[in-house]
């Protein structure tokens, strides 16, 4: 009796595990298609309005919120609202590059380079689209 329990609670958590790293699998295969796959284009600012414009990007194991606030056509301005990473805590640097060169075309943090594309996207998605911001 007590060996058909034990069979049975190992065949729950073999299954379990198993369904939790395949899950894990497809998540970091996934994140590397999305990672490969963004281009970076410059918005152009002559279109953008004063404000404050809010993107976001979602690579499923690293993503960000921005705030970009934006003055006589120049980005003043770049939060990071929130920020999910493994390791890419540094590419959050990324914005000081962006604001000193007026453009999201900029080297990616080393170290940080997937946070850095994916916080670039971000504000690249806010300023594409400052109709859909307040």
């Amino acid at each position: 009796m007590y060996k058909k329990i034990i069979i049975g609670a190992i065949c729950v958590v073999l299954i379990s595990v198993g369904a939790l790293g395949g899950r894990y699998l497809y998540q970091t295969w996934k994140y590397k298609e999305i990672i490969s796959e963004i281009a970076i284009s410059n918005p152009n600012l002559s279109k953008v309005e004063d404000g404050v414009y809010k993107g976001s990007f979602d690579a499923i194991l690293v993503a960000a919120d921005v705030s970009v606030t934006v003055e006589g056509h120049k980005i003043k301005d770049i939060k990071i609202d929130k920020h999910v990473y493994d390791r890419g805590q540094k590419g959050e640097t990324i914005t000081n590059k962006v604001l000193s060169s007026q453009s999201l075309q900029v080297d990616t943090v080393s170290g940080a380079t997937n946070s850095s594309k994916v916080i670039l996207k971000a504000i690249e998605n806010a300023l594409n689209n400052p109709k859909s911001n307040p």
